[in-house]
């Protein structure tokens, strides 16, 4: 399998593409071509576990660059929590991508990238991780990286525009000497994306060190995402869920950079039974504006309470602008749009925990309401519990943390704060 760049770079293997993230010409890496699965296999798909899936669903992207004993022990090792998928009401389920160690569906990517890179690593070669995060990308990298030898991982976060649990578990490295550090940008996640693409640009830097990305600009990080929507398929074994499997399948996506939303359109074109998807959105709308009237307008972002989809210029949008070639009518068969108020976001979450007793956090309520009361999948993307300072005020009573939270939580906070500069971030990185 080779790569090539939305921007019509030359292609690459695997390998490559996986550690160089941007790719030098600033474009995205895409597959050069997406297999489709056979009749057979996807009419065996509820037969199938979430690993045979996933090895099923990357082995023709990794095929010539990854041996298959050695992918088979990424994946079993990286999917080693469920995912579950719950009906919240007739005709409605939530697929919970919340049960992985940092309690977000960016566990998946995360920790799939971060083996398959250990598994391809060489040791007299360290390697350095730049990332930047709106939430709980940073947190996911890091647990994911943390003690994996001859590599280090440097997260950007905006400072003040993540919950105060985020910002727990982000940092929850920072006291130790670990080889993950966290730190606090004065100003917005695009400013924070800004100076990653800015360090991944720049030759001396990438000469100094072998430097990679972890967003879902990282096809490692993205590819791996497609897997629970075949899950997702494979679990609707009910007389209900058959029909609705049969009918092809509506999938609403909480979006904000738009990783989560390709790796379904990926999934899509290797032939998984999807009607189409909702790209669900905040107040930071410029996907849907695009559908819509066919304005691409990237602006800087607004903060709401759904901070991980608080992004103005997704990156993604380049990855799907390719696989439509540029042809928003075609995209618009696959993809509507929508976007909703906080407001909208608190009474969603106190009218379906008080009729259904089912607790959203504010990313899932939005990709909720993208359903719009259609039969389908929302993707659960964040367990309540991170937003508990959203969250518990609405339903009038605290959320239980489990675990892994509350140990985050009760370790001491370490911040360490820099300016939106990429001299600041050369800093960071011993540059």
């Amino acid at each position: 399998m080779r790569f090539v760049t939305t921007r019509g770079g030359p292609s690459v293997p695997f390998t490559t593409a996986l550690y160089e993230g941007l790719a030098p010409d600033g474009g995205l890496y895409v597959p050069e071509t997406i297999e489709p699965w056979t009749a057979d296999e996807l009419s065996r798909l509820p037969r199938r576990t979430l690993t045979e899936i996933g090895l099923r669903a990357l082995r023709p992207f990794t095929r010539g660059d990854i041996d298959p004993a050695t992918l088979e022990a990424v994946v079993v090792e990286a999917l080693n929590f469920p995912i579950p998928l719950v009906e919240v009401e007739p005709g409605i389920c939530a697929l919970e991508l919340f049960h992985g160690p940092t309690l977000a569906f960016k566990d998946v990517g995360a920790r799939m990238m971060a083996r398959l890179m250990a598994s391809l690593h060489r040791a007299d070669e360290p390697l350095t991780v730049l990332v930047a995060t709106s939430g709980d990308t940073g947190s996911a990298v890091g647990h994911a990286f943390y003690r994996v030898p001859n590599t280090r991982v440097v997260i950007l976060y905006p400072d003040g525009r993540v919950s105060p649990t985020q910002e727990a578990q982000l940092t929850m490295f920072n006291g130790e000497r670990a080889n993950v550090r966290a730190y606090a940008v004065s100003g917005s996640f695009d400013d924070c994306h800004s100076l990653t693409r800015a360090a991944f640009g720049d030759p001396d830097l990438r000469r100094r060190m072998r430097l990679t990305s972890a967003n879902s600009v990282n096809v490692g990080r993205l590819l791996p995402q497609s897997i629970y929507y075949f899950h997702a398929v494979a679990s609707l074994d009910s007389p209900e869920r058959a029909l609705a499997r049969d009918r092809q399948v509506v999938f609403s996506t909480p979006s904000g950079n738009f990783g989560n939303l390709t790796a379904g359109l990926f999934a899509k074109r290797a032939g998984l039974p999807v009607a189409r998807f909702v790209a669900a959105t905040n107040a930071n709308d410029v996907v849907p504006e695009y559908l819509e009237t066919g304005r691409y307008e990237p602006r800087a972002s607004v903060p709401t309470i759904a901070n991980a989809m608080d992004v103005g210029h997704p990156s993604n949008f380049d990855r799907m602008t390719w696989l439509y070639g540029g042809d928003r009518e075609a995209m618009r068969l696959d993809v509507t749009g929508c976007r909703f108020t906080d407001e909208e976001v608190r009474a969603t979450i106190r009218r379906v925990y008080d009729e259904r007793g089912y607790l959203l956090d504010p990313h899932s309520a939005i990709a909720y309401m993208g359903l719009r009361g259609q039969t389908g999948i929302f993707l659960a993307t964040a367990h309540p519990a991170k937003f508990a300072e959203i969250v518990d005020p609405i339903v009038g009573c605290a959320v239980e943390k489990p675990a892994p939270l509350a140990h985050a939580l009760a370790r001491p906070r370490h911040l360490i704060r820099i300016d939106a500069s990429l001299d600041a971030v050369k800093g960071t990185l011993g540059a």
